[in-house]
């Protein structure tokens, strides 16, 4: 067998690690599976980092339960205090899930914190597994029901960073202990050979959670406006538009070489198909922005596509980026993205062209298409990738300030207030960064910022909005038990790194083309099982107890094609 193929284990002592993501996460809890196949040789295990070559998953989550009493903590990681609940200290500044609320969900009990990242996750080794909510005894495995009464529900979500390089994920099971416990005279009356039944009684839910609230979301109704940087160096070679010399298909149309405008224009369709197959409550429109005119007196913004809800009119406008955005550079004087008259050629001689890059302007039209068009009773989103920074270029004429006018689109007033959602993509980030924020808030928030250094990640970034968008897609929904046979067969369930791809985790193998790779620099991705014993479950359940571990299995992208190990 070749280096390859070969498969290692991971010696990881449950009483060291303690179960629970029994090494949460990574190498899957307590089970000892590797976590690549490609760097089998080279893998190691040091606190809350598996590194295989330059492989890194780093996982923490919030764990409660309900027995109708509200929620309650029962164990998280990080917990710098070891109260249950999520918990971490920055820079002297301590940070706690119950400070992120959902305030517009009514039943949401908090967020796993968003300042989590691979330079601020604590080892393991410091982790709290807490004792059982029920019977005060040390938590034997990571989620652990005794003494479940109908109507008590429970749920984990865990938020995976992968740093480094791309790899697929998949999710598992193990130690799972379903057990009939001490037979009370009820239950023996109905199941008098005590079989543990809570895994067939109880209900669950296993799904992405986008926004990692800890509630599954479904949909509302959201406008939103893409505002798109068709500045020159989006496409040209001699500013950095060529990504790579590698052919791409976007929708039947083959260009010889990747330019960022072919990604944006992938990814962007990627993101309104999405919408469209999910049957979303949406609005679309498209903003635009470059640098000055050809008399250098007034920045080249605009709307390409109105706010509508037919995405198939919003896909149509987003065909053919290459071509609008040359038609706005290189056109005649006064051309605009619809002229036809721009060379498209990304090597062919672009001098002379405007180097300003006007993103406060092109966020002001598209907030002024929300205003316009916008439904009253619709949320706001302007999503804004550039991959530069603001500035004046050569003109005369005065720009606006980029973060002034996402700190006005976040505003109540002027209406409608919006959330601004930001992609950086290879250039300076603090711009950009600075004008992330959700509506009625400040600046600056990581949640809603995304910084893409290898810009084919473009696409993988409007597909985990897109999935942010539309209702969060449930990956299995059935019996706890049979949820846990999935998780506990095989390699587990292979998880998609972009979500607005048509993968099928449980009907389609792992190695589909349309499952993708997690992206490699850190982002926050979560997945959540949520739990509930039914009102209507009779006295067989009395007494039994349920338990069970969840970790995650990682490989790296590059050498494996996501089909997993192959077994030695």
């Amino acid at each position: 067998m070749s280096d390859e193929n070969k498969i290692d284990t991971i010696g990881l002592s449950r009483r060291k690690m303690l179960a629970g993501l029994g090494a949460v996460g990574i190498a899957s809890a307590g089970a000892g599976l590797g976590t690549t196949a490609y760097f089998s040789d080279e893998e190691g295990f040091e606190g809350n980092t598996l590194t295989a070559g330059n492989l890194d998953l780093l996982v923490d989550w919030q764990q409660t339960y309900d027995f109708g009493e509200g929620h309650q903590f029962v164990s998280a990681h990080p917990d710098h205090d070891g109260d249950g609940e999520q918990s971490v200290e920055i820079d002297g500044e301590v940070l706690r899930y119950s400070d992120f609320p959902d305030e517009e969900d009514e039943d949401s009990n908090g967020a796993n914190i968003p300042d989590l990242d691979c330079a601020a996750i604590p080892p393991l080794s410091e982790a709290n597994f807490n004792v059982d909510p029920v019977t005060g005894e040390e938590m034997e495995t990571l989620v652990q029901l005794t003494d479940v009464k109908p109507g008590d529900s429970g749920e984990i979500t865990f938020s995976l960073h992968l740093c480094d390089n791309p790899g697929y994920i998949w999710i598992q099971a193990d130690n799972v202990s379903d057990e009939g416990g001490a037979g009370t005279e009820p239950e023996l009356i109905v199941d008098p050979d005590n079989m543990g039944d809570l895994g067939d009684a109880i209900r669950a839910t296993l799904w992405y959670d986008e926004d990692c609230d800890n509630v599954y979301d479904g949909a509302e109704p959201v406008d939103i406006m893409l505002t798109l940087d068709f500045s020159g160096s989006m496409l040209y070679n001699q500013y950095g538009g060529v990504v790579s010399n590698d052919t791409i298909q976007i929708n039947g149309a083959t260009y010889g070489e990747t330019t960022k405008i072919d990604l944006v224009e992938l990814g962007t369709r990627q993101f309104v198909d999405y919408l469209q197959s999910q049957g979303s409550d949406v609005q679309v429109g498209v903003a635009y922005f470059d640098g000055e005119g050809s008399n250098d007196t007034e920045p080249r913004t605009g709307v390409l596509q109105p706010l509508t809800a037919d995405l198939s009119v919003v896909d149509g406008a987003l065909s053919g980026l290459r071509q609008k955005l040359a038609n706005l550079v290189t056109g005649g004087p006064g051309s605009t993205p619809f002229d036809g008259d721009g060379n498209p050629n990304p090597f062919s001689n672009a001098s002379g062209i405007a180097t300003g890059t006007y993103i406060g302007e092109g966020v002001d039209d598209a907030q002024d298409e929300l205003a316009a068009n916008g439904r009253p009773n619709a949320e706001k989103r302007n999503i804004v990738l550039s991959d530069g920074e603001s500035f004046n270029g050569t003109g005369s004429t005065q720009f606006s300030s980029p973060t002034a006018a996402a700190d006005d689109a976040r505003a109540a007033s002027p209406a409608p207030a919006t959330d601004v959602y930001t992609i950086n993509v290879d250039g300076s980030a603090s711009t950009l960064q600075a004008m992330a924020g959700p509506a009625g808030g400040s600046g600056g928030d990581s949640a809603y910022f995304n910084d893409v250094d290898d810009p084919l990640n473009i696409p993988t970034v409007f597909g985990n909005l897109a999935a942010q968008t539309g209702q969060e897609k449930i990956i299995m929904e059935d019996s706890l038990g049979n949820v846990l046979d999935a998780l506990a067969d095989g390699n587990g369930v292979p998880l998609d790194g972009n979500r607005a791809t048509p993968y099928d985790e449980l009907g389609d193998p792992a190695d589909d083309s349309n499952r993708d790779a997690f992206r490699g620099d850190g982002v926050m991705h979560c997945v959540a099982l949520s739990w509930e014993l039914p009102f209507e479950v009779g006295n067989e359940v009395q007494g039994d107890t349920l338990g069970f571990d969840l970790g995650f299995y990682t490989e790296q992208e590059r050498h494996n094609d996501g089909s997993g190990p192959t077994p030695a």
